[in-house]
């Protein structure tokens, strides 16, 4: 049997005040292909299938395409909601849809949601396991000893597979493998104490036993603690924090005995790009046009018409921020007390970050003129 991981859509996405629903629907049409170049005979949807818990109509209407798509192929659909996600939305019509041999797992009801699919080995468990919290699980398993969330997921599980049993765990949840928090990829929100959109780590050992665990929440694709246990990652940049980032899907499988994945690349709709350098330059030397442009400009004097100037050029120009030759690095963290400092301090140290120079006493005059004429 041949899976196809996918995690983190988040339909309905909005960077920057971009709408990346064109960008998603042919990120869409290539798992779509790619199922039908790899005969995929299962696809995987880790949660945060929606971006919103309250989806914009065209997220909707583009996960009701993917999924016909995928149906009219005889591809089975196995999906968990995830923390973005509204569990009771997600669980509509899932009765209705399983005939179409798409399963859905919206709510957690004490136990994951078990599909079971064949292939040429025998019977394959698919266990799925839809985003929970401590709480819940403490409420609809209330002889189980619950702690934290590690316990929670345990608990969540249930009993791990007999010997000689093929079980597939779908689960959203923060996981991590000897206390090592995973690499994030920019729009997730990441903390020291393994802590990542305000849930905390499970233990990847709770998955022993299981033929391939298919993890979404963390949104750069990566292993935790083994191969078979494997965040897919979100298919598009997320965040300007990504720019060059590669994207995947990972493409499983299963054997009579085990998992073997594969990842296979992802080719975005527009790439995300970080530039630096002047503005001249880079209007001069622009390619590629259409990508999503982060733009660093490197000019010693601010140009008011700068967005204007490149998104004449780079329509798709997402962000905008100065660092002069020999300043700062941009948006770099100032560890300095701001408390206390005068309004001649504070506006100093702003302007030697934007300019990359002290303002001279004339500079300084003309600050204070203004900010008498202006009563401050």
């Amino acid at each position: 049997m041949k899976l196809l991981h996918l995690a983190d859509l988040h339909l309905g996405r909005r960077l920057a005040g971009f709408d990346l629903l064109e960008d998603q629907r042919h990120i869409l049409e290539q798992a779509v292909d790619l199922c039908a170049a790899r005969g995929v005979d299962a696809v995987v949807l880790a949660g945060d299938i929606y971006d919103t818990a309250l989806p914009p109509a065209g997220a909707v209407t583009l996960l009701d395409w993917f999924l016909t798509e995928l149906s009219r192929r005889g591809v089975a659909v196995l999906a968990v909601a995830g923390n973005h996600d509204s569990a009771e939305r997600l669980d509509y019509a899932a009765g209705l849809l399983q005939e179409q041999r798409v399963f859905l797992a919206g709510q957690f009801t004490g136990a994951p949601r078990r599909v079971t699919l064949e292939d040429g080995y025998g019977p394959v468990e698919f266990d799925l396991l839809p985003f929970v919290r401590p709480a819940a699980v403490r409420h609809l398993l209330p002889d189980a000893k619950i702690t934290d969330e590690d316990t929670a997921l345990a608990a969540a599980l249930g009993p791990a597979p007999r010997p000689g049993v093929r079980r597939v765990v779908v689960a959203h949840q923060m996981v991590v493998a000897g206390g090592a928090l995973p690499g994030c990829a920019g729009s997730e929100s990441c903390a020291a104490d393994v802590n990542v959109g305000t849930v905390q780590g499970a233990d990847a050992a709770r998955f022993d036993g299981c033929c391939y665990a298919a993890l979404g929440h963390i949104h750069r694709p990566q292993r935790v603690g083994r191969d078979t246990v494997r965040y897919a990652g979100s298919p598009l940049c997320y965040s300007l924090d990504e720019c060059g980032a590669e994207k995947s899907a990972v493409l499983v499988h299963l054997s009579a005995c085990g998992a073997e994945p594969e990842l296979v690349p992802l080719h975005p709709r527009r790439a995300m790009r970080h530039l630096t350098g002047p503005l001249s330059e880079l209007v001069a030397a622009a390619d590629h046009p259409d990508d999503y442009i982060w733009a660093t400009l490197t000019d010693p004097v601010p140009r008011p018409d700068a967005m204007a100037a490149l998104r004449a050029v780079y329509p798709n120009t997402m962000k905008l921020n100065y660092a002069p030759a020999g300043s700062a690095a941009p948006d770099a963290p100032q560890p300095v007390n701001l408390r206390g400092m005068s309004f001649e301090e504070l506006f100093g140290r702003f302007f030697e970050k934007m300019q990359g120079r002290p303002m001279t006493e004339a500079e300084a005059a003309a600050l204070a003129a203004l900010r008498e004429e202006a009563e401050l």
